[in-house]
């Protein structure tokens, strides 16, 4: 029997329904009250009725204070999902950059906007044009031929009219890279230190390598998506580092792009641009194989769906003259209007909840085959029984699993099944400490020899990490001090995330 169907649920949900509709009624009034003083006021000063240049209305009219109790229902939801982690407060006081109004961008702004972040500046120089409305998240037939950033700020207005708790800043001009043509675009607000997430919803390569760079030169946290355009299938669609993008032409350039530009300035500075093993010699360059500096949301669909073919028209008169602005594309990209809407949204998601102190490991687009699996899962029960037997002699008085220096011997804590989640979504199959990937041997090592093979503790290591690995706990007793202040941070924060041992407790 449900909860509902019981007198005292019965009871609860009437409850509910009434505090619902009071809200409601107190917002309805407080709105008409507040609207009436306006239009009194607005025929004695004309000008606070007037818009600005781009249709966004300016007038005091724009905004009204909201009550704390009605807001506070509005996120009521988030705030039950981020409680654990008492991350509501970091999302009502987020600023977020969020570059490209288009199907992806507009979706990603939307959502930000309902789940309670404070300031959010929107960034595109383009308009809302009949094509646009299969896939944009608020644009109607009347928005056609209006900038998509006045649009998308009127609609958010009216989900949250109180323009202190959503302040909005639309910015109506293209982002270059430029200092000089970009003006104060990239820069956080007055008495705000840095953005505490960039979205990145930019569809045109050079453009979208110079936010990157721009943001890894700062260590500005970068959320970006790759090509929605010829796809569909919303079970492909995946987050990872931008060198894990697969089936991506868009991330594929970008990639290029991004390490065409790092050796341009290395070559300038004589630095190297990797370590040898295709893994970027640290520098802004690292943000390719560094899911925390870059994540990107990508589609490992093969696209299925080519663009249109340039017409008789666009050949006669000039391609140059049928382009938005210079250098982007002419020829156009078949969309299915889910899948921008799809991976906005996802991008959404991973801000949210890295925002709100809940981020998920996302599951990684390479599968790890069953053999592999077994062989991992074997190779570190045999080193553990080894380990176990040789230092079984120098157990301390009365322990079944210590011995006199700490370390902790004893049964491996994780099953077979236990190895995919560890190697792909964990570890994202690469070592933790190169950050070397499939194609070189990798093997799970414990983490702190003083703690049991439980997942939380267990790291992905290729041999050369992990012979380096080993023979630093043979000499200083922790393999761990043998490694980089800074990778052992990193390592430790994602040993955190881990969710198979949360499960447990």
């Amino acid at each position: 029997m449900s909860e509902r169907s019981t007198p005292s649920g019965q009871l609860a949900f009437a409850v509910g329904l009434l505090a619902g509709s009071i809200a409601t009624l107190l917002l309805t009034t407080s709105s008409s009250r507040k609207n009436k003083s306006n239009d009194d006021d607005d025929a004695l000063h004309p000008s606070n009725a007037s818009q600005n240049s781009n249709n966004v209305i300016v007038g005091s009219q724009n905004s009204m204070t909201m009550p704390e109790e009605i807001r506070s229902e509005m996120l009521s939801r988030n705030s039950l999902y981020f409680a654990s982690s008492n991350g509501m407060p970091n999302i009502t006081n987020s600023h977020v950059l969020v570059v490209g109004l288009g199907g992806v961008g507009s979706h990603t702004a939307h959502m930000l906007a309902r789940s309670g972040v404070k300031y959010l500046r929107l960034v595109d120089f383009d308009q809302v044009t009949l094509s646009s409305l299969n896939r944009h998240a608020v644009a109607t037939l009347q928005d056609v031929g209006l900038p998509k950033a006045t649009v998308l700020c009127n609609h958010l207005r009216q989900i949250c009219p109180d323009a202190t708790r959503l302040i909005l800043d639309p910015v109506i001009k293209m982002y270059t890279g430029d200092r000089e043509r970009d003006g104060t675009m990239m820069d956080p607000p007055d008495g705000v230190k840095q953005w505490d997430v960039v979205i990145d919803a930019i569809d045109d390569v050079p453009t979208k390598a110079n936010l990157i760079s721009y943001c890894a030169k700062r260590d500005i946290r970068v959320i970006s998506c790759m090509g929605a355009g010829g796809k569909a299938d919303p079970t492909r669609v995946h987050i990872s580092d931008l060198r894990s993008a697969s089936r991506d032409p868009l991330a594929t350039a970008v990639r290029q792009k991004l390490r065409l530009m790092g050796k341009k300035e290395a070559k300038e500075s004589g630095e190297k641009v990797t370590n040898g093993s295709g893994v970027a010699n640290g520098g802004w360059l690292s943000c390719i194989d560094d899911d925390s500096k870059l994540a990107v949301v990508f589609s490992s669909e093969k696209v299925v769906a080519k663009l249109a073919e340039i017409t008789d028209e666009q050949k006669e008169e000039g391609m140059h003259n049928f382009g938005a602005v210079d250098n982007m594309r002419v020829r156009v990209l078949p969309v299915v209007g889910t899948m921008p809407a799809i991976m906005g949204q996802t991008l959404a998601a991973a801000a949210l909840c890295e925002l709100g102190g809940k981020p998920f490991s996302p599951v990684g687009a390479e599968r790890v085959g069953r053999n592999v699996r077994h062989k991992l899962y074997q190779h570190l029960k045999s080193r553990e029984k080894k380990l176990l037997d040789k230092l079984a002699p120098t157990l301390k008085e009365g322990s079944e699993n210590y011995t006199i220096e700490g370390t902790y011997i004893g049964e491996v804590q994780i099953d077979p099944d236990d190895v995919e989640y560890l190697m792909a979504e964990l570890w994202k199959n690469k070592c933790a400490i190169s950050g070397d990937r499939l194609g070189t041997v990798l093997e799970l090592y414990r983490w702190d020899m003083t703690k049991p093979a439980t997942p939380s503790n267990l790291v992905l290591l290729s041999v050369k990490s992990a012979q380096k690995f080993e023979r630093d706990f043979e000499e200083m007793g922790d393999g761990r001090k043998g490694v980089d202040d800074t990778i052992r941070a990193k390592i430790e924060k994602r040993l955190a995330m881990c969710v198979l041992d949360a499960e447990d407790d």
